[in-house]
């Protein structure tokens, strides 16, 4: 686009991907469009599905560019690259867009200058790592939840971005989901009482790693994927080609994951903490099923509210329990008891929480701000930690005592090594 358009040929060019809301920043300034100064440039670390899904949430906020990304598996890359540079040159009336620099290793990438901020959607083994180093070399970040795979990293993450002053937000978006906000508030205000217990519907922890080895496929770098891990035989399951209809299933496995204990725990335990306001904290005891006294999974916080890992009838759900009534909430749904609750209108002078309608503009927003967002790297750990403790209890089926302040058990050397994992040199950060 040349710097001479006009403003009526600007708006019809544009119209072409209004849906993605790109705006050429570098052509116009003024007017509501984002001036060049004040656009953030975002480098994309991972490309697999999930950061395909990214990519468009972004783009529809505006205010930003995706000059780079890098992936070890170049199918991914070149699949996500032409992507990016055929969406830009759609917008810009171009056949071809350059914009959109492809890297092997995410270090190179964070070297750039042309890169303000980094959206990290790799497996949650690479997460402690990259966000640090991301940190350290001065960037903002937008990092995929769960957060971490072990606690001691997600200490990390939350104590880099504190030290480099940098704008994080944790990609649990269904803080920024009205459904969710307004559940929290209603318990916040005591709409349904004292809360007795909540229950967490999610699956289950994780299992060891048993695919059978698959010859790697050209084009991807298996050790880099692997990266602060020990070895696992390649298997496909674990990365998707972009023409595959189904997830990456590193989840299920202990040794990159922490399966949906940490998966959809970092949205369902996310909001129980939320509401009870324990984003700075969390149990204190957590309690494995023992076919006796405990039939569930169960977490003991502080201020005396439990909270169960149990399926209640309804997938990836939350039940907040209270004296006078309860609450149910999933995506899109709110089924409060009393139902009339649901239209409830939180007053000026009640308790009203951080308000995002849009999570991916809230960060972008803050970095141009410096302030905080809704999901920062603190909140995120506390909620990833949630999970991973959970996952602990379970392996080692006894009751744990946790202490949130210290971030370790009390009186148990065997729970306290699985705190962190031992990383591979290279790939060492402070813990």
């Amino acid at each position: 686009m040349k710097d001479n358009i006009t403003r009526r040929n600007f708006i019809k060019s544009a119209s072409i991907v209004s849906a993605f809301s790109i705006i050429p920043s570098h052509v116009l300034g003024g007017m509501g469009i984002t001036a060049p100064s004040d656009r953030i440039n975002l480098g994309f670390i991972g490309t697999g599905r999930q950061a395909r899904t990214l990519q468009k949430n972004f783009m529809r906020s505006g205010g930003m560019q995706i000059t780079s990304a890098c992936d070890v598996y170049a199918t991914n890359l070149n699949h996500f690259t032409e992507l990016v540079k055929s969406t830009y040159a759609e917008a810009h009336g171009q056949e071809k867009y350059k914009g959109c620099k492809a890297y092997a290793d995410f270090r190179e990438l964070l070297e750039s200058p042309d890169v303000d901020a980094v959206v990290i959607s790799t497996p949650d083994h690479w997460h402690g790592v990259q966000a640090v180093k991301a940190a350290e070399a001065g960037k903002d970040i937008y990092c995929e939840k769960p957060l971490t795979l072990t606690i001691k990293e997600g200490r990390a993450i939350a104590n880099a971005v504190n030290k480099h002053k940098r704008v994080f937000q944790t990609g649990s978006m269904q803080r920024s989901a009205p459904e969710f906000r307004h559940a929290v508030e209603l318990v916040r205000n005591g709409y349904i009482g004292e809360i007795e217990t909540i229950k967490v519907s999610i699956g289950g922890p994780p299992e060891p790693y048993n695919l059978p080895g698959e010859p790697i496929p050209e084009g991807l770098d298996w050790e880099m994927w692997l990266g602060p891990n020990e070895y696992l035989p390649y298997n496909h399951e674990l990365l998707p080609n972009p023409d595959d209809e189904f997830w990456a299933q590193w989840r299920r496995f202990k040794e990159v994951g922490g399966g949906a204990m940490t998966d959809w725990g970092a949205h369902m335990f996310d909001i129980a903490q939320w509401a009870m306001d324990m984003d700075k904290s969390g149990p204190v005891e957590i309690i494995p099923p023992d076919g006796k006294n405990f039939e569930y999974l169960t977490y003991r916080y502080h201020n005396g509210i439990t909270m169960t890992h149990e399926n209640f009838g309804k997938n990836n759900a939350i039940r907040f329990v209270g004296t006078e009534g309860q609450i149910d909430v999933q995506r899109r749904n709110l089924a409060p008891t009393p139902v009339t609750l649901k239209d409830q209108v939180i007053g000026r002078d009640e308790i009203q929480v951080y308000r995002s309608v849009d999570h991916y503009k809230d960060w972008l927003d803050a970095i141009r701000n410096r302030s905080t967002p809704i999901c920062d790297a603190e909140t995120g750990h506390r909620t990833s930690t949630v999970g991973t403790l959970g996952n602990i209890a379970y392996e080692l089926g006894r009751p744990l005592k946790w202490n949130p302040k210290t971030e370790k058990f009390k009186g148990d050397s065997d729970a306290n090594k699985r705190l962190g994992r031992k990383l591979k040199k290279e790939w060492s950060i402070r813990l």
